[in-house]
């Protein structure tokens, strides 16, 4: 049974699908105005790793993962840039799916743009102005009453008498009580907008989400997610928005991923102290980067640091040391160890215990090599019970040969002329000069393994 962690409840619960044949999620994407951080990596690996074992134990999952490419920042960076908006978010959307693959994340089913959906954003406000929880304020913006909605606070835990005393006042007059948040801006010179029955503008932040995943899943769902940032107020502000729309309970099942921090400091583009994933992966590959984003619990804060990252690599390393020269193909049923995968399930089905699950794959890469002289039989088999499992975290994907080579400074051919000429000087004892060679070579991070057969190399 699959246990999630629930911040509505502050608890784990059973997960209790609204439909067994057809699971709902929609988590909080990108405003594309900037390259994608290692914060950003972080939300779309985990839930990458979420929605993979979603698919594995029900029929049919609807992952939707919007995209905000309209809004405040956006409109600021176009403008310094003095480029055209869609150009903007257009080029930043590219990345961020270069950056996506980079990273083995597989797209969401629905990835649908803020700007594409504003007739669902009008809608939704103007059902909420008719129930009296939307006005217009003195400055043309429409405003969520939020004192009107009972149970406003009842994800964060936040006080309405806490939330007053720290509300900002210098915007009081434009509506009726400091906390109320703006559902719709009015137009201003030079800023795209859209026609609407409060004059022309363009939507808040908070009701593209609500908007987007009523329209795209439904007004009652099974998860929402996005990073521990997004629980208030914005996931907040979406319940307010949603449930006093429709009436209904707007999602059972809240989840939101941790901080990647930097000296114990979240790392954010407002902080001015984050990585981007493009700066990342000029060091490390990909599979390693997302080796090191599931090594932690998603919930738990995750800290960078190039020390950790390369941690992550070398236990990757090892992994694919493991299965290396392995037929993963062959597999013998009866060889199986089932009570390896029966762990590994538990580990995911215990609210995404990725840090157990690949604790299950080291003991399996540790019995494949107490069985691969002995039984290479069964070597195989495990070995393919190894990647089978590891794919479903969405790692192991290449062929061990070639993983175990890539990242090195010297090309293949240059690699294989120094083995040959380490090779000529072994043949003619000139043992200092082999030794020699292999120095070099472990200098620049190669490593020579010499058998019966010859010899083999691998990166560091």
């Amino acid at each position: 049974m699959l246990k999630i962690y629930n911040t509505l409840s502050n608890q784990k619960e059973e997960f209790q699908p609204i439909d067994a044949n057809q699971v709902g999620i929609y988590v909080c994407g990108m405003t594309v105005y900037d390259l994608c951080h290692m914060g950003h990596a972080r939300v779309m690996v985990m839930f990458d790793v979420i929605t993979r074992h979603l698919r594995r134990n029900f029929p049919n999952v609807k992952y939707v993962r919007n995209i905000t490419d309209i809004d405040d920042k956006i409109i600021t960076r176009a403008i310094e840039n003095n480029e055209d908006i869609y150009s903007l978010t257009n080029r930043f959307i590219d990345a961020m799916h270069e950056d996506e693959q980079s990273l083995g994340v597989l797209s969401p089913d629905i990835e649908p743009r803020a700007t594409d959906s504003i007739d669902k954003m009008i809608d939704m406000i103007e059902s909420l102005s008719k129930k009296g929880l939307a006005y217009q304020g003195t400055n043309g913006d429409v405003f969520y009453s939020v004192r009107k909605f009972k149970e406003y606070g009842k994800l964060s835990g936040k006080n309405l008498d806490d939330l007053v005393a720290g509300a900002r006042v210098d915007v009081e007059n434009h509506k009726k009580d400091p906390l109320d948040f703006v559902l719709w801006k009015k137009a201003k010179s030079g800023e795209p907008s859209w026609p609407s029955p409060w004059g022309n503008g363009r939507p808040g932040w908070h009701i593209e989400c609500s908007a987007m995943s009523n329209h795209f899943i439904s007004n009652h769902f099974d998860i929402h997610g996005g990073g521990m940032d997004l629980t208030f107020p914005h996931h907040e502000n979406e319940i307010a928005q949603s449930e006093g729309a429709n009436n209904c309970t707007f999602v059972n099942t809240w989840m939101h991923v941790g901080f990647v921090n930097i000296d114990d400091e979240k790392m954010s583009k407002s902080l001015n102290n984050f990585f981007t994933i493009r700066d990342v992966l000029k060091k490390y590959d990909g599979e390693a980067l997302r080796y090191f984003l599931i090594s932690s619990h998603y919930r738990s804060p995750l800290n960078y640091s190039e020390t950790n990252i390369e941690s992550a690599q070398s236990a990757l390393i090892r992994l694919y040391n493991a299965i290396k020269g392995l037929n993963h193909n062959s597999v013998d049923s009866s060889l199986l160890e089932f009570d390896y995968e029966a762990r590994f399930n538990a580990a995911l089905n215990d609210d995404f215990n990725t840090p157990m699950a690949l604790s299950v794959l080291f003991e399996i890469a540790k019995q494949i090599n107490i069985e691969r002289a002995a039984n290479p039989n069964k070597a195989n088999t495990l070995s393919s019970q190894l990647v089978q499992l590891g794919n479903n975290l969405g790692i192991l994907n290449y062929n061990a040969d070639e993983y175990l080579k890539r990242g090195s400074e010297l090309s293949e051919s240059e690699i294989s002329k120094k083995i040959n000429q380490r090779e000529a000087a072994r043949n003619s004892k000139d043992f200092t000069m082999s030794d020699q060679i292999r120095d070099e070579l472990l200098e620049l991070g190669i490593i020579l393994e010499d058998s019966i057969n010859g010899t083999t190399w691998r990166r560091k």
